[in-house]
């Protein structure tokens, strides 16, 4: 895909979607939903930022 969709979609996942970061969740105890959203954002932000 191209680069420039990556970086909408980053920008999209920071206005949309929670950081649980900042909500300090504790990785361990994290459901599968919020498991899947931590590994969506990491997998879109790292290839936007290739």
């Amino acid at each position: 895909m191209n680069k420039a969709i990556y970086k909408l979609l980053a920008k999209l996942n920071k206005a949309l979607l929670p950081s649980y970061s900042k909500q300090r969740l504790d990785l361990s105890k994290a459901s599968k939903l919020q498991m899947a959203l931590i590994g969506w954002r990491y997998l879109i932000t790292t290839k936007a930022l290739d």
